[in-house]
């Protein structure tokens, strides 16, 4: 399976740091990482990590103004696009069919091949033009899955929180792994 990871610039770069790391444990995937320089100056910011501490944990990286490499080409056969964290900027120009860099333009991509997106939105309070380019993104088959905290499988630390919102990622691509934590009524 080949999944496009994109790591915006918004808050919550830890999502898209331990969506590639759980990826990487398993070995019938294929990563590919773009990586935005807001992101990568959030990597730093959130996590005191470097760009090359990310990129480690991918399979390939390419440059955001590599406008001509393969995944800006719905020929590259991709399973599934993740944007986590994706900044409102970045779903905004996805929305509106900017593609003015990679990240946008493989998101572009798999929309109109009919892949996969899904885009773990960080913002809050959304406002009605936030809202719109959800329903538009909605409309045109992305999966809009903000990282919302749950509470059932009663988390003790920040990364058991962040991992049940990475599980829901995992279900969505159908990727199985086996640490997912599920649903156990009592």
């Amino acid at each position: 399976m080949k999944i496009v990871v994109g790591v915006s610039g918004a808050s919550g770069v830890v999502y898209g740091y331990r969506l590639l790391e759980r990826l990487k444990a398993l070995p019938a995937v294929e990563t590919h990482l773009i990586l935005t320089r807001s992101g990568e100056r959030t990597l730093y910011l959130e996590m005191g990590l470097r760009g090359a501490a990310l990129k480690e944990l991918a399979d390939y990286s390419y440059p955001l103004e590599d406008i001509g490499c393969r995944l800006a080409s719905g020929s590259y056969r991709t399973d599934a696009m993740v944007i986590a964290p994706c900044s409102i900027h970045t779903m905004s120009a996805i929305a509106s069919g900017i593609s003015a860099n990679l990240l946008i333009r493989a998101a572009d991509v798999a929309l109109k091949e009919r892949r996969k997106l899904i885009l773990l939105v960080r913002e809050s309070p959304f406002h009605l033009g936030h809202l719109r380019h959800m329903a538009a993104l909605a409309e045109m088959g992305a999966i809009i899955a903000p990282p919302v905290p749950a509470f059932y499988h009663r988390p003790q630390t920040v990364a058991d929180i962040v991992d049940h919102s990475i599980d829901r990622v995992l279900d969505l691509l159908g990727v199985p792994d086996a640490q997912i934590k599920r649903w156990q009524p009592e």
